[in-house]
Formats: structure tokens, C-alpha cells, sequence
């Protein structure tokens, strides 16, 4: 598709209609694009999730969702938000691509009510489609299994209660629940010994510096209680059984707010090796949290948009996601684990231009070397990373370096299908 390649050659350098096009000609071809009522953001989307079927066939699939805003209105007290749903290898952490994705207006003066309308009528119905888009999705693609993630925005009893059969959650908790005996979800813990213990990489957020910590795990079953006003609701069970494993940071550096992390998840824990598992599926969020990054001030800067509402910019933001989440499948395979195929994400056409460019930023020390195989998406990533300004010797490139390297590629390449 002409406006998918050409944001993934682009979008790095802020994504505008006009320098997209190329030409006046490739302008007005992305204009009447958009501007067409016959194509929808649920067939582009669509379109994305055949292809990433055609890759789960025998995997462990982690489907991670979140919501993020492309678009603030506040005068108008309105945004519009994007909620995806990629897959990601659970035993490589490849990124496999796009599994669903929904886009959302919202408003004010709905908040007061929303208590009294069933999850149907709700915007947060988008949690539960995208579990079940994933579990469809997984059953066509013929894979071994699937475990949804999501951070507590995700923390909706529904979820839990009507997620299908073959699907399992991990999601972090946001509420203090009840349980059917009465008690409440945070002391469910409180008088259990520790289990063990797990270092993790924690990675820099606002007002925290990345670093190494310690978290002290404990986990038991529990079963929390159908909330009060959801007694009328349909279909919902009195309680829902699942287990939860909390995992605390032991001496935080000062002055740090300890990482604590409360995750309801559907799998059955019997050990310490099962509770550290579920912390490791839940860290594999950070993926998602990436592919924001390219798609919004780092990359595309998909905000900064002046296209109108009302289908355009719903249709671009679509394209933007599905041009990042190719971006981040050359980061995710920056190691050659999943060994991926480079037409996983980009034109096998491009296989000579990369080959020759490669041959250019090879030096004759073994680090300077291009590791992986021609063919291979890792072989592209490697080429990138290079161009975008990665040494090859100090820690590994991410996303906005393998960006600036594509970018740099696309224009060598201009030169060299020229010759």
C-alpha cells in the first residue's frame, strides 16, 4: 500500500500529507485515500490481522493492549484515542504484528453515569473486544495458546468474567476488590511469607532513572466478588477465581518509590518458577509502550496532525500504527532470535540495496561485522541501527535509532535504484 510505505520510509521525520506524497501526484493519492468513504479503519485493520494470523501458527502468543491519545481537543472537552492489540512471541519476543485495533471519541458528561450502563454501552467494552479479537484471531492462526496483558486500565471484572474459554489474562489491578469471603484484594498477601525473589531491569519513566531491582514475590489464590452494581448484569458470575501474585521491590534506592506490582492473572501458579513467569508476561508490556513512542513525539508525531475528523484522520492514524508496529518488528528482531524473514515487515526487494549498504558499514573487527543472515529482518535491523548511529559496541539500538537509520536507508536507496 502506497501510504503504508511510504510512512515507514517517512514517518520518522513527523508525518505530513505533503512530504508523504513526494509530489503533487502521491499528495493527491493519499488525499482521496483518506477522503474515500468506501475504505475504513476496520478494513485496514483487518487487512493487518490476516497478515499477523499468518504467523501464530505453533506460538505462544502474548496479546498486549493499551489505550493512548493521538489527538486532544480540550476546548471542545473532546479526544480521540487508539486502542491496539499486537502479538508478540512469548518464548522469542518477536513482534508479530497487529491483532486488532479500535479507535474512540471521547467526551465529557458520560463519567456520572457510567455505573448504571452495562458494558456493552461502555467504552471500556474495548478491553474485552480486543481479548476476543485475540482469541478468534489465535484459533484462525492455528496457535498453541494465548495470554492477554494489559496495565490497570484493563482491570474490569467483565474481562474476567467473559473472557472466552481459551484465553488466558494477566492484568495488573487497579482496584481494591472484594472477595467473596468478604476481604479485600491488597490483604490478600499481607500475612503470606515472601516466595522468592526476582531481579528485574526496571526501565526510565518520568521522575524515575532506570535500574536494576529486587522484588520480593508472593502469590495465592483468590476469588473476587461480582461488584454491587453489576447484580442485574446479565451473564455475569457471583465471583470469578483466579490468582494473584504481588511482587514488591525490596530496598529501593532513596528517595524512589518502590516498584509494586499486583497482577490477576487466569493461570494456575503452584511455584516460584510459574509466579516469575507471570511477572516476566506482564514486563513483556513495555512493547506496546514503545510502539507508542514511534508512533507519537519520537517518530510519527501522529498529534501534531492538521488532518479533519470525521474518517481522514481516523484512517491516518490507522496506517501510522500499522507503519509502527513494522518499525518496531526491526527492533524487536534487532538479535536474530525469532530469526523472522525480512518480508515479515519490509519489500524483499529491497534485499540488494541492503546487502550493498551493509557491505559499506562492515569494518574488520567481529563487532563490526553484520551478524545475521541475508534475508532476515534481523539482517535489516543491524543496517539500520548502523545508519541511524549505533556503534555496534555499546548496549543495543532502539527504536528511534533504528528509525533515523531507516530513514537514512530510504534516501540511499533513491540513489541506488538510480543507478
Amino acid at each position: 500500500m502506497f501510504l503504508h510505505a511510504r510512512l515507514v520510509a517517512l514517518g520518522g521525520r513527523g508525518a505530513r500529507v505533503r512530504r508523504l506524497g513526494g509530489s503533487r501526484a502521491g499528495e493527491m493519492r493519499i488525499t482521496r485515500f483518506l477522503h474515500n468513504r468506501r475504505v475504513s479503519v476496520a478494513e485496514m485493520v483487518a487487512s493487518a490481522a490476516t497478515r499477523t494470523a499468518g504467523r501464530l501458527a505453533g506460538r505462544h502468543v502474548v496479546a498486549i493492549q493499551d489505550t493512548t491519545s493521538v489527538r486532544e481537543q480540550p476546548a471542545a472537552g473532546r479526544s480521540v484515542v487508539l486502542h491496539p492489540t499486537i502479538a508478540v512471541d512469548g518464548e522469542t519476543g518477536a513482534l508479530l504484528g497487529l491483532m486488532h485495533a479500535g479507535l474512540l471519541v471521547r467526551s465529557g458528561g458520560q463519567r456520572q453515569a457510567r455505573k448504571q450502563r452495562g458494558i456493552a454501552d461502555k467504552q471500556s467494552r474495548r478491553w474485552l473486544d480486543g481479548t476476543r479479537e485475540a482469541a478468534r484471531l489465535c484459533a484462525a492462526g492455528g496457535a498453541a495458546s494465548v495470554t492477554v496483558i494489559a496495565d490497570r486500565e484493563g482491570d474490569i471484572y467483565e474481562e474476567f468474567a467473559l473472557r472466552p474459554a481459551d484465553v488466558d489474562l494477566v492484568i495488573r489491578a487497579a482496584q481494591d476488590r472484594k472477595l467473596s469471603d468478604g476481604s479485600r484484594l491488597f490483604a490478600a498477601t499481607a500475612a503470606l511469607p515472601e516466595g522468592g525473589r526476582l531481579e528485574v531491569a526496571l526501565p526510565a519513566a518520568p521522575g524515575r532513572a532506570a535500574r536494576r531491582a529486587q522484588l520480593a514475590l508472593r502469590w495465592r489464590a483468590v476469588a473476587i466478588a461480582r461488584p454491587h452494581n453489576r447484580a442485574a448484569a446479565a451473564g455475569l458470575p457471583d465471583e470469578v477465581a483466579l490468582t494473584l501474585v504481588e511482587a514488591c521491590e525490596v530496598e529501593p534506592p532513596a528517595n524512589a518509590t518502590p516498584a509494586h506490582w499486583r497482577l490477576l492473572t487466569t493461570h494456575a501458579i503452584a511455584d516460584l518458577a510459574a509466579a516469575r513467569s507471570i511477572l516476566e508476561l506482564y514486563r513483556q508490556r513495555w512493547t506496546i509502550e514503545q510502539l507508542f513512542r514511534v508512533l507519537k513525539t519520537k517518530g510519527f508525531d501522529i498529534e501534531a496532525s492538521r488532518i479533519v475528523d470525521g474518517g481522514p484522520f481516523e484512517k491516518f492514524a490507522a496506517a501510522a500504527l500499522i507503519a509502527a508496529v513494522t518499525v518496531q518488528q526491526l527492533v524487536r528482531d534487532r538479535d536474530g532470535v525469532a530469526q523472522r524473514p525480512l518480508d515479515d515487515a519490509l519489500d524483499p526487494n529491497d534485499r540488494p540495496a541492503l546487502e550493498a549498504v551493509c557491505a559499506t558499514l562492515e569494518g574488520k573487527t567481529q563487532k563490526q561485522k553484520n551478524p545475521h543472515p541475508p534475508g532476515s529482518l534481523a539482517f535489516a535491523a543491524w543496517v539500520f541501527a548502523r545508519l541511524g548511529g549505533w556503534t555496534g559496541y555499546y548496549g543495543k539500538p532502539g527504536p528511534v535509532v533504528i528509525l533515523q537509520g531507516l530513514l537514512r536507508f530510504n534516501d540511499i536507496k533513491q540513489g541506488y535504484d538510480l543507478t
